[in-house]
């Protein structure tokens, strides 16, 4: 099998879309935190601190997504260089790696949104009981 010097190129507009959105998502859990910490400090409501819980294990998810995004990036980028040196077995190695850490990421992203899912759930169960009533 050989593999082109442009085979991994074709990672980096995917991959730099993804840690866009990563990065987007980071942001905007981390201002509702702040947020939440700010109104917890005030009322010391017990939701609050589970709902602070649960964003924080999503920001540790979506670091684990970025991490794994850039090591997409980072092991293209070197299998690239590789490739250019004319070493196929390695530069095939190293872009299977890539795809790897690609696929990693993206599962962890599958994780954080369902865990976002159910926590939005759980916000319209809370509607849909107090309609009801």
């Amino acid at each position: 099998m050989t593999l082109n010097i442009e085979t991994p190129a074709l990672l980096f507009s995917a991959t730099s879309l993804i840690l866009l959105a990563y990065t987007n998502r980071f942001l905007t859990i981390a201002q509702i935190v702040r947020g939440l910490k700010k109104t917890y400090d005030q009322e010391h409501n017990k939701s609050i601190l589970l709902e602070i819980k649960n964003l924080n294990l999503r920001l540790t998810l979506i670091r684990y997504m970025q991490l794994f995004g850039v090591l997409c990036l980072f092991l293209s980028v070197f299998g690239m260089l590789v490739l250019f040196f004319d070493l196929q077995t390695i530069g095939i190695y190293l872009f299977g790696f890539s795809m790897f850490s690609l696929l990693i990421s993206l599962g962890i992203s599958f994780w954080e949104i369902s865990i976002s899912v159910n926590a939005l759930r759980l916000h319209l169960s809370d509607l849909i009981e107090k309609k009801d009533a």
